[in-house]
């Protein structure tokens, strides 16, 4: 499965993946935030273009499973790959080193 991955304008590390259009004319036309509610285009924002990727179930994903992307895109029409949890807490104390720097 072909894919175009697009970045969203509103959060970081926040990714839309879609079936790609075959023709680069109706590509560049082609709205990829078609296929989303009026609810995820607003929280999604503007959609940039990253890259196209082969998608098959062999293929590994950095933060998703393969065949979970493929399904969600065949059943739903896109995938949405979310910013990672948990990886920097706002709330922690800075170390002793590092405050007022």
């Amino acid at each position: 499965m072909l894919c175009e991955i697009y970045k969203s304008s509103k959060k970081d590390e926040m990714y839309l993946y879609v079936a790609s259009v075959n023709g680069s004319d109706e590509q560049e036309q082609a709205d990829p935030l078609a296929v989303l509610s009026d609810a995820l285009k607003t929280a999604f924002g503007r959609a940039t273009f990253v890259m196209k990727l082969e998608l098959h179930a062999e293929k590994k994903l950095a933060r998703a499973n393969v065949l979970h992307v493929m399904d969600s895109i065949q059943t739903k029409g896109y995938y949405i790959q979310l910013p990672p949890e948990g990886l920097i807490n706002p709330n922690a104390v800075e170390p002793e080193g590092l405050r007022g720097a």
